[in-house]
């Protein structure tokens, strides 16, 4: 999105609308572009996946666990709240906490 934003003659809301975020969200997106390209890029770039909602009728009933799963929940100073199994990827977690504390 970010890199379709800044094609010639693109219109950041409109591409925002197309894909179905937030103009300033992507506004956002184009800044932090911007600054880590001035920066020379010294950190590790921000990955985006795929995202599909499904509506509620196209759920599937969560299995049951064999075995207890561990839960942490931390919260940030901001309040957000992030909660997580015992086998999330530990620099995956690292890399949102880090994200999220940015903001």
């Amino acid at each position: 999105m970010v890199a379709e934003s800044f094609t010639p003659g693109a219109s950041v809301s409109k591409v925002a609308q197309r894909y179905g975020v937030n103009a300033n969200l992507l506004f956002s997106w184009r800044r932090r572009e911007a600054r880590s390209a001035a920066l020379g890029a010294g950190g590790e770039p921000v990955k985006l996946l795929p995202v599909t909602v499904a509506t509620a009728g196209t759920l599937a009933a969560p299995a049951a666990a064999s075995q207890p799963a561990g839960r942490m929940e931390i919260v940030l100073i901001g309040g957000e709240r992030i909660i997580v199994g015992a086998d999330v990827d530990a620099s995956s977690l690292a890399r949102v906490v880090k994200a999220l504390s940015r903001r």
